[in-house]
């Protein structure tokens, strides 16, 4: 299943999204840049002022421990502890001090600024105290919280102890904070305005990018989606939906208009199409396409109401003939007159409400509708009146170059919904019955049974059965035996086809033999005959007074003339048999060889060389003449068994079979009768110097036994 796609709207605002989402997602980055900047100068600044103040405050220690030091000099060599302790009680009272010592060499405290003086004598415990008291000069430390510094105090060389003072780190934090306050108020009021002027430039490019996707939806997207649009409801067959007009003059407005003139071009090939892909070319009537779309629509009409409609096949009876004999420009012309008949039909009947079609070949089709005329009428009557028409017109003689010709008719009709449900159903219906018609004898009509459908499926169920019937043993041949005319000596034989069904017994040929000519199985069937009899005709005496070795006689169908392959299926049929290539006669029917005079001509001079004798069949029953006979040359011919049965009392039966045997005589041509049944038919025969002759009379198809013992 095809996706369906992102139009070029979509996908342009997607990518103006994608294009702000990006500039956003820097302007983020950019932001977040400048923090992190912002957050580090912050700490230099910050580490700096702690170093600067932490400096400060550690030069102000050590100088204010240097004076407490050299003022307490006096006072600690004499041992004046009164006067040390104001000493130390003025330097505690000091902004940040947070304790002031005086200790003696070994470390013992002697005064701590305090009245009562409460650690006096105890030594410094603290982990500085032995750093404190090894320094021979000032000594430092600081930490967050505190600073420590302290000072020898000495006169001369001799060093009388020392002074530590403790300052608190408070004041260095408070003023460092203060300055990182201020600091950190002028980085905000400078994010401030370079978030000021990002969001003014990202609202810049927001309005930039609609009127970018306006301007784009206006010039490219609208015209194209338009464009689309008319070619979607092209493709759907509507050639109405108006293409925008477009002045401009850029490749878009070049396109607009090469497409309006592309569209107006397939409008009109569109409808050259559909008067070729709708109509006969020969006729002009509605084709099997039309016609099948029009059924249906009107089956789509008549659901869920009481309409009915009639169909009717038409097919002309031997319509071949005219092709084998007079050529396909006269099976032309004879459509067109079928055609033009048809059509006169119907509108004497129904002249508003009837579709006519040609299907193919020689086969018309007609859809019936009541009208508002004929409400009461019925469908089956107002059927009968167009099919009797449809008979009677199509039986009346027609005139084809200076030469009248009687064809006649077959008409099938089935009725809707009656018959059949769908439109499928209907044509296969009205299909069936037309073939019934000429089941029927031809030049009638017939409605659709449901009979029908079992005669077709007995049909096709004989076309299923007759594949493999050869392989099964059921096909075999039978021998009619054919006599000299002057001795009633014997021969040679016809091979004739005989099928014995499993569970139906003999069948007629005349019954499967049409079946296999219609399915392409006589191919095959034909095949299998030719060789067998060759086989079997190989293993024959010669009778007694024949002279010579019995000849076979094989039938070939039309198919297996237009194979192509025929000639070398004889040769390899005598050459795997051994029979000798003169005692083979093949016999054609006359239309099979004049449908293409041309190569049969060729075919039968070529299996004439190989020693093969060629009979035509059906003598008399087509539309050929003696004439053939000068351009396809033959050994023999044999009388259709229709002239010589009414030999005894029809004397144009007689004149006739006598000018043929006579005229058949004076171009070298053998003449072999076929249906002799009575004794008088084959003394006029002997009469009038026939040479072969065959038939009940003489003798009944044998089996090949039989007919092996019949030689004997």
């Amino acid at each position: 299943m095809k996706r369906a796609g992102l139009s070029l709207q979509s996908r342009f605002q997607i990518a103006i999204l994608s294009g702000l989402a990006l500039v956003l997602l820097l302007m983020a980055l950019l932001w977040f840049r400048e923090q992190r900047s912002q957050e580090e100068a912050i700490e230099i600044a910050r580490q700096s002022t702690h170093t600067l103040l932490a400096e400060q405050m550690r030069l102000a220690g050590e100088a204010q421990a240097r004076q407490l030091a050299d003022a307490l000099a006096n006072p600690l060599y004499y041992f004046d502890l009164d006067a040390v302790g104001i000493l130390a009680r003025n330097a505690l009272r000091a902004p940040e001090v947070d304790y002031v010592l005086v200790y003696d060499p070994q470390g013992r405290i002697l005064h701590d600024g305090s009245g009562d003086i409460a650690a006096y004598g105890r030594p410094m415990d603290d982990p500085l105290a032995a750093e404190v008291v090894a320094a021979t000069g000032p000594h430092t430390h600081l930490s967050n919280e505190l600073l420590d510094v302290s000072q020898p105090i000495t006169i001369g060389d001799e060093r009388l102890g020392g002074v530590r003072i403790g300052y608190s780190m408070a004041a260095v934090a408070r003023a460092e904070s203060g300055a990182l306050s201020s600091l950190r108020e002028q980085f905000n009021a400078v994010n401030q305005r370079s978030m000021s002027w990002l969001l003014l430039m990202f609202a810049a490019l927001t309005v930039l990018a609609l009127v970018g996707a306006a301007v784009v939806q206006r010039l490219l997207v609208r015209p194209i989606r338009l464009l689309g649009e008319a070619a979607r409801q092209i493709e759907a067959g509507d050639f109405s939906t108006p293409v925008p007009e477009s002045a401009r003059s850029d490749e878009l407005g070049d396109l607009i208009r090469a497409f309006g003139r592309m569209r107006d071009s397939v409008a009109r090939h569109d409808r050259d199409i559909r008067r070729v892909a709708y109509s006969d070319a020969l006729t002009g009537l509605s084709n099997r396409l039309a016609f099948r779309e029009t059924l249906e629509q009107r089956l789509r009409q008549t659901q869920g109401t009481s309409s009915q409609l009639a169909l009717l096949f038409a097919d002309l009876d031997d319509f071949k003939r005219i092709n084998d004999t007079l050529g396909h420009e006269a099976g032309d012309e004879v459509l067109l007159q079928v055609a033009a008949r048809i059509e006169q039909a119907v509108a004497s009947v129904d002249g508003t409400e009837s579709v006519v079609a040609r299907f193919g070949g020689d086969e018309f089709v007609i859809l019936l509708q009541l009208g508002e005329a004929d409400p009461d009428a019925g469908i089956r009557g107002k059927a009968i009146r167009l099919a009797e028409a449809l008979v009677t017109a199509l039986s009346e003689p027609m005139l084809l170059h200076g030469r009248q010709v009687l064809l006649g008719g077959s008409v099938g009709v089935a009725i809707f919904p009656d018959d059949a449900s769908s439109a499928s159903l209907l044509m296969k219906n009205g299909d069936i019955a037309m073939y019934q018609a000429k089941v029927a004898g031809k030049n009638c009509y017939r409605f659709y049974s449901r009979a029908m459908d079992q005669a077709v499926e007995r049909r096709v169920r004989m076309e299923q059965e007759l594949r493999g019937a050869w392989t099964r043993g059921e096909l075999s041949l039978a021998y009619q035996p054919i006599y000299r005319t002057q001795d009633r000596v014997l021969v040679g034989a016809e091979a004739l086809l005989r099928w014995n069904h499993p569970e139906y017994g003999a069948v007629a040929p005349s019954v499967f033999v049409d079946v296999a000519e219609q399915s392409g199985l006589i191919e095959a069937i034909g095949l299998m005959a030719l060789q067998t009899a060759c086989t079997e005709a190989a293993t024959w005496p010669v009778p007694a007074d024949a002279g010579e070795a019995p000849f076979v006689s094989v039938n070939v169908s039309a198919r297996q003339l237009r194979s192509g392959e025929l000639l070398q299926q004889v040769a390899d049929a005598l050459d795997s048999s051994g029979l000798a290539p003169e005692r083979l006669h093949l016999e054609l029917t006359e239309t099979a060889v004049i449908s293409d005079e041309a190569y049969a001509t060729e075919l039968l001079g070529k299996l004439r060389q190989l020693g093969v004798r060629v009979w035509l069949d059906d003598f008399g029953t087509g539309y050929s003449s003696l004439s053939h006979l000068r351009r396809v040359q033959v050994d023999g011919l044999k009388i259709d068994r229709s002239f010589i049965t009414d030999l005894l009392r029809d004397p144009d039966d007689l004149a006739l079979t006598s000018a043929i045997i006579a005229m058949a005589h004076s171009m070298g041509v053998v003449v072999v009768a076929e249906g002799v049944e009575r004794q008088g038919q084959y003394q006029l025969l002997r009469d009038r110097d026939c040479d072969l002759v065959q038939g009940y009379w003489l003798g009944h198809p044998l089996e090949p036994q039989a007919f092996l013992d019949l030689l004997r």
